[in-house]
């Protein structure tokens, strides 16, 4: 390998890294907050969640504490999962559009909002309006 050619980042690494950004995202801590936590700087979190730098086992196990979630949460629905250990079954390309949207500021204020709605009828009503806003735009265009 030559000087000018830079190691690219696992693909496990980076899957990590973007499941730690939204986790935290989801909980609305900034990565000064997760890095005050860990001891470290907020610099050090921008590289994990890049998978610029890989996180060892003990600082993901305590990241895990941190954020709230089994460590497992970290690697479901990564690159070369099977489907069997993944939610529900969903394929890579289902999957990464759920992290995206879920990454994104709209996605993150209407799963935030939705949570919050206790009755499991008025949240029925809500995914309907939504298919239906969905159908009515797709039939517009």
């Amino acid at each position: 390998m030559t000087a000018n050619n830079k190691k690219q980042p696992n693909p496990i690494d980076i899957h990590v890294g973007s499941r730690i950004r939204l986790r935290r995202t989801m909980l609305g801590m900034s990565q000064e907050k997760l890095g005050e936590a860990l001891g470290i700087t907020f610099q050090q979190v921008q590289k994990y969640e890049k998978g610029t730098n890989r996180v060892g086992a003990s600082r993901l196990q305590n990241i895990a504490a941190i954020l709230g979630v089994p460590v497992a949460f970290f690697f479901e629905d990564a690159p070369g999962d099977t489907g069997e250990n993944s939610a529900e079954g969903m394929s890579e390309s289902s999957s990464t559009y759920v992290v995206n949207f879920l990454s994104s500021a709209e996605g993150l204020q209407l799963n935030r909002a939705f949570v919050k709605i206790s009755d499991a009828r008025v949240r029925r009503r809500i995914i309907d309006l939504v298919r239906a806003l969905a159908a009515d735009s797709e039939e517009s265009s």
